[in-house]
């Protein structure tokens, strides 16, 4: 006989599935079919089975199951321990944008009051500029100064919080590359699961989708790295060594993200022989 949402049909005869259409969703995630042998669907089989009595009541019924399916797909994937850490990063990376767009802005601005502005603080970070203007400046412009300001303060806070919850949802991840490095390649990635399926070719260049398109259409050298670069052993090396270097700490990497998905805890051994084998690389630049 062959199995499906509604219950099991086939020589003749069918069995109707007991329940009310929250069960009968429930069951629908347990079936698992294969086309060798497989009967197509038709509603006069659950009519046959008592399920429904005509085609409008079965269709009435199919679409409220598949409601209550979706419904509870949805709760699973918010569910996720990693599904607040994407939100995170994702604003704190829209946070970067605003604040750098409004800080040149505010810039701008100012040098239109103060001509000389540009060449006495051309040196001078943007976030101190935006400091100094907030404190000397009234009117508008130092009260739009003094938002961007208290927007980088909130930003500062929300990289703290989300490198600590990188720590927790990605332990492996986070102690061979840092919190927030690991918490920005699993955003690029699109979840802990996509990033633990990857290959670690793939880890290695993800983030540099601008020079790898590059790569593809003009045959331009092909990137080295990505996201990883931010790691202290990948940008300190000297070029000829920062591919090598790149290549094995992706290899670990793919490594970590399994253990992080599949475990969820940090395993000592793996973290000290990776991170041996990435110093041992990443030493010789010296």
């Amino acid at each position: 006989m062959q199995s499906y949402w509604f219950g099991d049909a086939g020589d003749g005869r069918c069995q109707a599935a007991c329940g009310d259409p929250a069960a009968l969703a429930k069951r629908l995630e347990t079936l698992q079919a294969t086309m060798d042998g497989f009967i197509p669907l038709r509603w006069e089989d659950a009519v046959a089975c008592g399920t429904c009595t005509d085609r409008a009541g079965y269709l009435s019924l199919l679409r409220e199951v598949c409601f209550l399916r979706a419904e509870q797909r949805v709760r699973e994937e918010y569910a996720g321990k990693d599904t607040e850490l994407l939100q995170m990063v994702r604003t704190l990376d829209e946070m970067d944008e605003v604040i750098n767009l409004l800080s040149e802005r505010v810039a701008e601005w100012n040098q239109v009051r103060h001509p000389t502005f540009s060449r006495k603080y051309r040196r001078t970070p943007a976030h101190i500029q935006v400091r100094r203007i907030a404190e000397k400046t009234r009117g508008a412009l130092g009260k739009v100064a003094q938002q961007v300001d208290q927007l980088s303060a909130a930003r500062t806070e929300l990289a703290k919080e989300v490198s600590a919850k990188a720590n927790r949802v990605m332990p492996n991840t986070s102690a061979l590359i840092g919190g927030l490095v690991a918490a920005r390649l699993m955003a690029h990635a699109g979840g802990l699961l996509p990033l633990s399926r990857l290959p670690a070719s793939a880890i290695q260049v993800l983030g540099a989708r601008t020079a790898l398109f590059s790569h593809l259409r003009t045959r331009s050298p092909p990137p080295k790295h990505g996201i990883i670069f931010q790691h202290r052993r990948v940008h300190n090396a000297s070029r000829e060594l920062r591919g090598k270097v790149a290549r094995a700490l992706a290899g670990k990497l793919a490594i970590a993200a399994r253990l992080d998905y599949y475990r969820g805890v940090a395993v000592p051994e793996f973290l000290d022989r990776a991170q041996e084998r990435i110093d041992r690389l990443g030493g010789k630049e010296s």
